[in-house]
C-alpha cells in the first residue's frame, strides 16, 4: 500500500470513493479546489499489489483524506478541517484510514503551523468515531443540530496537534549528535589534534646552509 500525495489526475477515482462510500458527495470542482488551494494536505491510499493490465490502467486508489486550512478561523487560531476521508469496503481494517489521518495533520503543522484540526462525524457513524475518538485522539466539543442534508446532527470534533510539534523539535535535535562510542571516541581526537603544537624550525637554519653541507659531503 502507498500513501502519498493527492493529485489532480486522482480526482474522478477519489470522487468515485466517496460515492460508494459516503453520503456525503462533492462536484468535480470542489475536490479541485482542495488539490489546488492546499496540495500538501490531501492525500491518497494507492493499491501497488495489483498488477497493472496496461500502460493505460490507471493504480487503483482504495482511500483518501480531503483536508484544508480554515480560510477565515472564527477562534482566530490558525488550524485545519478533514473535509472527507474514506477508505473502500475491501480494503478497511488495515489501518489505511489511521495512516492518511496522520499525514495529513503532520502536513498541516509543517506546512501551515496548523495548532489544531476539527472534523465533523453524524453521530450514528460508530465506526468513525472508534477512529476519530479512541485511535487518533479526537474530543468532541458539541453537537451540531441538523448539520447534515438528511437533517442528522453532527458532533464538531478537535484534536491538539501540539504532540506532532514536539515529535519534530525531538528530530530537529538529533541531528548532528555522535552516534554510539564511536562518535565520542572521533570527537575526543580531534579534540586532542587540536590541542597539540608542533615545533618548527624557521630562517636561514632550515634550508640553503644545511643544503650546501649535504651536497659537500656527498662530492667527498
Amino acid at each position: 500500500m502507498d500513501i502519498r500525495l493527492l493529485q489532480p489526475s486522482d480526482i474522478p477515482h477519489v470522487q468515485h470513493a466517496n460515492i460508494t462510500n459516503l453520503p456525503e458527495n462533492y462536484f468535480m470542482k470542489y475536490y479541485l479546489y482542495h488539490a489546488l488551494s492546499w496540495p500538501q494536505l490531501s492525500f491518497v491510499a494507492v493499491d501497488i499489489s495489483r498488477p497493472q493490465k496496461s500502460p493505460y490502467d490507471y493504480p487503483r486508489i482504495v482511500g483518501y483524506v480531503l483536508a484544508k486550512m480554515e480560510e477565515d478561523p472564527p477562534d482566530g487560531v490558525q488550524h485545519g478541517h478533514i473535509t472527507s476521508l474514506s477508505v473502500m469496503r475491501t480494503h478497511r481494517r488495515l489501518g489505511i484510514a489511521e495512516k492518511l489521518m496522520k499525514q495529513s495533520q503532520r502536513a498541516m503543522v509543517e506546512t501551515f503551523q496548523a495548532q489544531y484540526v476539527s472534523l465533523h462525524v453524524r453521530i450514528s457513524n460508530n465506526a468513525a468515531l472508534r477512529l476519530y475518538r479512541d485511535t487518533l485522539g479526537f474530543v468532541n466539543e458539541k453537537i451540531e443540530a441538523k448539520y447534515y442534508a438528511d437533517g442528522e446532527d453532527a458532533y464538531s470534533m478537535k484534536l491538539d496537534l501540539g504532540y506532532i510539534r514536539e515529535q519534530m523539535l525531538d528530530e530537529d535535535g538529533d541531528e548532528g549528535e555522535p552516534v554510539g562510542e564511536l562518535g565520542k571516541l572521533e570527537d575526543g581526537k580531534e579534540d586532542k589534534e587540536k590541542g597539540k603544537k608542533r615545533k618548527v624550525r624557521v630562517g636561514r637554519t632550515l634550508g640553503v646552509g644545511e643544503l650546501v653541507e649535504r651536497n659537500e659531503s656527498q662530492k667527498a
